[in-house]
């Protein structure tokens, strides 16, 4: 018999492979467990921090990447211990490994996958090559990546990556032992479809962020780009298109080597690391968001904030971005990789303030619509009650 209240409120475990540079992925999983704690949930969390790595040898690295033995024993003493409802997956890449998904099955407790990067679809995670998109190993074993080191520019490394999807592809871990897959977009959703996941356990569910207040500020002045300093962000395309304008008024909030691209260029403001505060704060007085990535998106987290501060978002024509932004309504796209279109879209928006504040509007309502935490806790809820729905299904007729 299942317990109601528990559908309603499932006691969750949390699993994350933090980073050893804090990104967007890590501030999700920090978001959805502020939103499981305030709405009451009990959560407990299982994490690895990639930190570690720095002292771990290369065999056990590898080992660790492959199957930890040590992770999934310890993932099913928490599993027996506090007995959750339902197990979600943030990264278990590489020291928790797939053998966390074996531990749940063991342990008779559904598992919910957040899809936050194509890493199961392309060992680079980002469908990145040379600059350009390359889906050479989408639906198929992933020799291509190991052919051209796709990981980190390195054979051996990309070798790993291969074996860890090879192995589990072959033991139908990512097909029989994940319950739910929470892609980000559409467009997610379909490219792993396309690279052979179960499309009937694909659920969209888009990243959020908590509501700020939803008043323009009188007056709003320059561009922003916020996020990390790297080729796949698209900087070398934002240099170009501002030294093409040549009186750009652009904030840049973020570090990476690629800041070399934008060092000393007229008009260009870089402020470096900023806090979430200082972020809003930029936010808030920007005309629009500039988002010139040339890889496939996620879900920038940083494209949902500029919504929830009015702001209207200039992007890339390209994945996740093209389904997320509508061209005209609440933001401008431009052909990604293409400096001149963008410096046009640049200059275009700076001289018509009014028609991007209406954008700005559009997008603080689309935000409204979509992108709430409350929203967002109604989606999340859905998902696991169906996730513990199929397993308790499944042992009644076992």
């Amino acid at each position: 018999m299942v317990d109601q209240a528990r559908m309603n409120r499932p006691r969750v475990m949390v699993v994350h492979n933090a980073y050893q540079q804090a990104g967007g992925e890590d501030g999700v999983v920090a978001a959805e467990l502020k939103l499981l704690r305030d709405h009451g949930h009990e959560v407990f969390e299982f994490r690895r921090d990639n930190q570690e790595i720095q002292t771990m040898k290369a065999p056990r690295l590898v080992a660790y990447t492959l199957w930890s033995a040590s992770a999934h024993d310890q993932a099913l003493t928490m599993l027996r211990t506090h007995r959750p409802d339902v197990v979600h997956v943030h990264n278990t890449f590489p020291l928790i490994s797939p053998s966390l998904y074996w531990a749940c099955a063991n342990a008779g407790v559904p598992v919910v996958q957040t899809l936050h990067n194509f890493r199961l679809a392309c060992p680079q995670a980002m469908f990145l090559r040379d600059g350009k998109i390359c889906e050479s190993c989408l639906g198929k074993m992933p020799w291509p990546a190991l052919l051209h080191g796709c990981y980190r520019g390195s054979r051996a490394q990309s070798a790993v990556l291969f074996a860890m999807l090879t192995v589990h592809c072959v033991a139908g871990t990512y097909e029989h032992k994940v319950c739910r897959y929470i892609a980000l977009s559409e467009f997610s959703k379909n490219k792993f479809i396309q690279a052979g996941l179960p499309g009937q356990r694909i659920v969209v569910k888009p990243n959020f962020v908590q509501r700020v207040p939803g008043a323009e500020p009188v007056t709003r002045d320059g561009l922003l780009f916020v996020g990390r300093l790297s080729p796949e962000k698209g900087v070398e395309v934002l240099a170009a298109a501002c030294k093409a304008i040549g009186t750009v008024r652009l904030r840049v909030a973020g570090t990476g080597n690629a800041v070399c691209h934008l060092e000393g260029l007229q008009g260009v403001d870089l402020l470096g690391g900023q806090t979430a505060v200082q972020v809003q704060q930029e936010m808030h007085g920007a005309v629009a968001l500039v988002l010139p990535s040339i890889c496939f998106e996620g879900f920038p987290l940083t494209l949902v904030e500029a919504f929830s501060c009015c702001v209207p978002v200039i992007a890339s024509r390209i994945g996740a971005l093209a389904e997320l932004v509508e061209h005209g309504v609440t933001g401008l796209l431009f052909t990604p990789g293409n400096a001149g279109e963008l410096a046009e879209t640049m200059q275009w928006a700076t001289a018509h303030p009014q028609e991007m504040a209406a954008m700005g509007r559009n997008a603080r309502a689309l935000y409204e619509r979509r992108y709430t935490p409350e929203i967002n806790y109604r989606q999340l809820m859905a998902i696991y009650q169906s996730a513990v729905s199929e397993v308790t299904a499944e042992v009644a007729h076992a």
